[in-house]
Parts: C-alpha cells; structure tokens; sequence
C-alpha cells in the first residue's frame, strides 16, 4: 500500500510540474517607445520648474518645449503603432493536446506496471542484502559486497585477487582486465596474474589474442616456464596471425619437454600435424582436423587437475575444436566430441547451442547419429516429450 501511495504523490507532482506552466498568462512586452514617452514628461516637468524658478529664461524655454513635445509625440505615435500590430496568440487545440498528452503518459505508464511490474514484491534495500551472513548471499550479492569494499578500498590488493577470475569466469572480460591490472599493481608482478590478463584480454576481444594479450602471455612464461598455459595462448595467437612455423617449432618444444601422459599431448600432435601440412602447401589429412578437439575421456581425464589449468587446457583445446567446426560444419564426430565435452564441463546450455548450430548444418542421415548421442547425454529439448516413470 505504502508504494501506490508513494507512486501516486510522484505521479501527481510530477504532472503538476509540466501542467502548471501551461496555465501561466504570456504578458504582452512593454515597448521600449513607452519609457522614452515617460522620460519627455519628465522632461517637461523639469523644464517647468526650471522656468519658475528663473533658471531659464522664456524664449529658451519655449524653444525646449517645442523640441521636447515634438519628442515626445514621435514616441506616442510608435507606442501606438506597436500595440497595433498582431501578436501570434496561443492555440486552443494545441494547449488541449498537450494537456491531453500530459494526462496520459502517467495513466499508460501505470497500466502497463500493473499489468509487467511486480509491485506486490518485498522490499529488498542493498544494504541489508550485503549485511547478509556469506552463507546466505547468492554470488551476485558476494560480489556486489566485494565491489562495495573496493569501492571504499581501492588499494586492497587481495580484494581485487579474488575478484579479477570471478569476472573473467562470469564474462566480464573488462572487469577483469582492470581488476588484473589493480592486482599486478598492488601485489606485484606473478605468472598466474599475468596469464590471467592475458585470458581477460583475449576474451575481450573474442578470443583474439592480440599484441597486449601476447605480452602478457610472454611475461607469464618467463616468469613460471614450467606453466605450459601461455604458452598454449601464444601457439594461439601465432596461427591466427599466420606465423605458422613460429608456433610448429613452440608445439615441438612443448611436446618435448611435457611428461608422456598429458592428456593434450594427441591434441597438440594433430596440430603439429597439421601445421607441417599447411606449411608445405598440402591439404591437411580430414583425420588430423578430427582431432583438434578432445574427446570425452580426454576431457574427463583433464578434470582431475585443479580449476586453473582445467581452464586451461580444457577449454583451449573445446574452442579449438568449435572453432575448427565452423570450417568443417559436415563434421558430425567433431560435433559429438563438442557436445560431449561441453557436458563433462558441466555447461549444458552451450551443449544445446552446439546442437542448435550443428541442425543447421547437417544431413538428415548425420543428424540422426548427433540426436541419438544428444538422446544418450539426457540433451533432449523437445518440451512435450513424456518422461519415463
């Protein structure tokens, strides 16, 4: 009740505020030949008490009269003139139109909340929604506490730590990038923040690991080169600006010195193998393109190392294989091995975009096959289909 009164006083007064100088009187201007008409009476006057006082003499004084009054009937004749001439006057059915549009904007504005708004919803002010205990709050309201802290705080170097992944994990590259960027001021250079800088700034840019992005990617590999990751990024970045045998020879270095059992060893082999193709100016082996993306076990297996690399790695080699799919769109393995992954990585909606793009694109025969494994991972959308009890 407390918020229709509410909105009902703001609605009425700030109607009043538009209505109110519609209903003001536009005074006509005073011409400016009336004050010269009152200052020649004044004239006179001062002249007639000049002559009784003897300060001037008959003749004089007739003569300024005769000037004065000459004046001062020139500037009576324009006073005239300028109240005769027509000034524009309001329009009665343009005032009746505003007012009507006035009127009606608060009352569609009110009928379209009643009927979209939520009006009945409690209260829920932002301070006591911080206030909240952390085990309470949602994650949105953890990170608006952790904005406000910052906000009030901003050389807190282990707020802006924690928060630069959360953005980046949300998609908020931006975010992220400046919360990096505070983090490597505040808390010194590292090779986990530089790396993750260089992910901020690729996922800013779509993925396009630009100059900056690269720099940090460098920066983070001579700090940690035992960290495989930026490495994989500068690979990246290095075949999509076409410097191919530069990111070969950084494949082999990787594969050389990686233990035997990393689970994208065969991922960097096929593009080794590819590479090696491309660079001779042969067309690359369809096997080899197949490749590119992990499979499910490969996917599972990466799933025991920690939330980073599995960052890493994972989702290096899932866009790697997306990527390779919008070349080869009759690629049904591909899109079953991007499916698969996308629901061992727990993210089902990009599961169901895949098999969105994938319908468009392919046979009947092969999409068949693709909605079969779709049927196996429980990926089925069809909201009228029965459930089995």
């Amino acid at each position: 009740m407390v918020f229709w009164i509410s909105a009902a006083v703001l609605t009425v007064v700030a109607t009043l505020l538009v209505l109110l100088p519609l209903t003001r009187r536009v005074q006509s201007p005073v011409s400016d030949n009336q004050y010269d008409v009152e200052v020649y009476r004044d004239q006179l006057r001062e002249l007639d008490a000049d002559e009784k006082r003897g300060l001037i003499d008959p003749a004089s004084s007739e003569q300024a009269r005769a000037e004065i009054g000459r004046r001062l009937l020139k500037s009576a004749k324009a006073v005239e003139d300028d109240k005769a001439i027509v000034r524009p006057t309001k329009s009665a059915t343009r005032e009746w139109l505003t007012l009507a549009t006035v009127l009606a904007i608060p009352l569609i504005s009110w009928g379209i909340y009643t009927k979209l708004g939520s009006p009945d919803l409690p209260a829920q002010p932002l301070a006591e929604r911080l206030a909240k205990p952390a085990d309470q709050s949602t994650p949105a309201e953890l990170i608006a506490r952790a904005e406000a802290h910052l906000a009030l705080n901003p050389d807190d170097g282990q707020g802006w730590e924690v928060l630069a992944p959360i953005y980046l994990r949300m998609g908020r590259p931006g975010d992220a990038v400046a919360a990096y960027q505070n983090s490597i001021r505040l808390n010194g250079d590292s090779a986990g923040r530089q790396l993750g800088l260089g992910q901020a700034l690729t996922a800013e840019t779509g993925g396009k690991v630009t100059a900056r992005a690269e720099e940090a990617f460098k920066r983070a590999m001579t700090l940690d080169p035992k960290d495989m990751r930026p490495q994989f990024y500068i690979i990246d970045g290095w075949m999509q600006q076409g410097r191919l045998p530069e990111a070969r020879d950084l494949i082999r270095k990787l594969l050389a010195e990686a233990p035997a059992d990393v689970p994208w060893r065969d991922q960097a082999q096929a593009a080794l193998t590819r590479l090696d193709h491309e660079i001779a100016g042969d067309a690359p082996d369809v096997s080899d393109v197949e490749k590119t993306g992990p499979d499910a076990s490969q996917v599972e297996a990466a799933a025991g190392m920690n939330n980073q690399d599995r960052a890493a790695m994972i989702e290096g080699m899932v866009a790697n294989l997306a990527e390779k799919l919008k070349q080869s769109p009759d690629d049904v393995e591909g899109w079953e091995r991007l499916v698969r992954s996308y629901v061992v990585l727990n993210r089902p909606n990009d599961a169901l975009e895949a098999l969105g793009r994938a319908r468009k694109v392919l046979s009947a025969d092969k999409l068949a096959r693709l909605d079969a494994v779709a049927n196996e991972l429980g990926l089925a959308d069809e909201p009228d289909q029965p459930e089995n009890n």
